[in-house]
């Protein structure tokens, strides 16, 4: 019953006060005081006016209509915590909670599928260096001029979740994953673990959906073996959540930022993504280590040339040649030296296509193969 029609019988005695004040869901004594008020004024008294006060803190239909309009016109494929943050560049000073309502009242946003599953949160590292999260996206990060996918690059510190050495490639592989470790190394020095997926450039694995044969080393784990890192790989997406989680900021966000910018080419997208975006996002997502300091520990940057390199054995033919990728390199005569037939040596491929041949310690000659593919599955494992 509407409360007047309650008030009315109560008033005829139809039904007793304290059985209107249990209809109406009311106290005992908040029914006297309606009482009072009916006997005095009537319903009118009884009327709810909090409605008809409008609050003081309430922002202006200009400014919602204005919220609305810049992300219909503007920022349509931003996510909302990302749009919200560009509102400070227009004046706009509003909460995150206010800006996500009113675009899923405005059906500009859905709304988040609940999740259902539980799922026992990982602990971070505590100090910054103990594990580092080393993965590649392949996505459309910007419109390129032949319209097709880029491969970023990126290394994610387990304490802090900062974003080190981000690189956009054409297509990962165990060059370019040498090019992001060797990075940060040179900035930071090694670290203890390094934590990746099964790609074939990190382990080698003989037959498809059975595990890695660690046995038999990658390029990438006789680099980290050389520098005393520790490699992990996971086995489950699930394994990898909360880098998971990061990629999926990261695509609502950084290919938005380059097409507004125009950006079409590699250089420019490395420049930006490595210069005000870098910046930007670790400011905002990063977090405080548990534990100050840091297990990072400095190299000579004079070994690093010879350790990122990638390495094979070979065997020296009579006529002091080696056989190397469809190749054959001539050995000069080397004083102090033996003839070297039929003697194992060491060949390391350098990031910049230089070959060099050890006996032992002892580089033998250095070749400059500038037309060789490091992106060849052939060079992932060593042999």
């Amino acid at each position: 019953m509407k409360v007047s029609e309650v008030i009315q019988k109560a008033m005829a005695k139809e039904i007793r006060w304290l059985d209107a004040a249990r209809i109406l869901g009311i106290s005992d004594r908040q029914m006297r005081r309606w009482k009072q008020r009916y006997e005095r004024d009537g319903m009118e008294a009884l009327r709810d006016r909090r409605q008809e006060n409008v609050p003081k803190n309430r922002i202006p239909e200009r400014t919602v209509a204005e919220v609305v309009r810049l992300y219909r016109e503007e920022y349509a494929t931003f996510n909302v915590r990302h749009f919200w943050e560009q509102l400070e560049g227009h004046a706009i000073q509003v909460s995150y909670e206010w800006t996500k309502q009113v675009l899923h009242d405005a059906g500009l946003v859905r709304r988040g599928a609940k999740r259902k599953s539980y799922r026992r949160r990982r602990e971070r590292e505590a100090m910054p260096g103990l594990l580092l999260h080393l993965d590649g996206s392949k996505h459309r990060w910007f419109e390129s001029e032949d319209g097709g996918l880029q491969d970023l690059l990126l290394l994610v510190d387990d304490a802090t979740g900062e974003v080190l050495c981000p690189l956009f490639v054409p297509e990962e592989s165990t060059a370019t994953v040498l090019t992001v470790i060797r990075e940060l190394v040179e900035q930071r020095g090694t670290f203890a673990r390094l934590y990746t997926d099964r790609a074939s450039h990190f382990v080698y694995t003989p037959r498809a959906g059975e595990g890695p044969a660690r046995t038999k080393k990658t390029q990438v784990e006789r680099t980290l073996d050389e520098l005393g890192i520790e490699l992990v790989c996971a086995y489950s997406p699930q394994a990898r959540g909360r880098g998971e989680r990061m990629w999926r900021t990261l695509q609502g966000r950084l290919p938005n930022e380059l097409r507004r910018l125009g950006i079409k080419t590699f250089e420019e997208a490395n420049k930006y993504v490595r210069g005000a975006f870098l910046e930007r996002f670790n400011r905002t997502f990063a977090v405080q280590p548990a534990v100050e300091g840091s297990a990072f520990v400095p190299v000579a940057k004079a070994d690093l040339e010879r350790i990122f390199s990638l390495r094979f054995e070979r065997t020296v033919g009579n006529d002091h040649t080696i056989r190397f990728q469809n190749r054959v390199l001539q050995l000069d005569k080397v004083n102090g030296l033996c003839p070297l037939q039929k003697r194992r040596v060491e060949l390391r491929l350098s990031l910049d296509r230089r070959v060099s041949v050890y006996l032992g310690t002892r580089l033998v000659q250095t070749f400059h193969l500038l037309d060789l593919d490091l992106d060849d599955p052939a060079l992932e494992v060593a042999a």
